[in-house]
């Protein structure tokens, strides 16, 4: 099995966990609350978390890989990397979607590496020193990362129902 194959199967499982929460977020009282709760003053909503993943992504596919315009423009300096997180996240429907798209996008766009390009580094990542391979493995962490801090976020937010 490739390098790349293996790359693409462990984002796959990543992404398993990450619409299992949100999955568990649409069966609550109130999605929208709890995709707006914060852990803390400035600190990123559980829904900021989530659609970060899928505008970072779709932003990876496009713009920093192919040099082409993101889907989502509009949300794209809300949830980059760098933007200050605010209350006004999407609905669950939309975060589903923009997971769904911009993992079409990453997907088609990452199908594409061969693995003996896994050592160049694409002009975007020129700077970083991020080869295709690192970005790689950055994608597969970014995902858990921020899946894990929804993750959390969700359960402090029980948490503070029951108290």
């Amino acid at each position: 099995m490739s390098e790349v194959t293996v790359m693409l199967n462990l984002l796959e499982f990543v992404r398993t966990r990450t619409v299992g929460t949100l999955d568990e977020i649409s069966r609550l009282p109130d999605p929208a609350a709890t995709l707006c709760w914060q852990p803390g003053v400035g600190r990123a909503p559980l829904g900021w978390q989530l659609t970060h993943i899928g505008i970072t992504e779709e932003l990876t596919a496009t713009e920093r890989l192919k040099g082409t315009t993101p889907a989502y423009p509009e949300l794209v300096p809300r949830f980059k990397v760098g933007s200050v997180p605010d209350q006004n996240v999407p609905d669950i429907a939309t975060i589903r979607q923009i997971l769904e798209t911009s993992r079409t996008h990453l997907l088609e766009t990452l199908s594409q590496i061969k693995d003996d390009e896994l050592d160049t580094i694409r002009p975007w990542y020129q700077e970083r020193g991020w080869t295709l391979r690192r970005l790689m493995q950055i994608l597969v962490w970014h995902e858990s990362h921020h899946q894990g801090q929804a993750h959390l976020n969700l359960n402090l937010w029980k948490a503070k129902q029951t108290s």
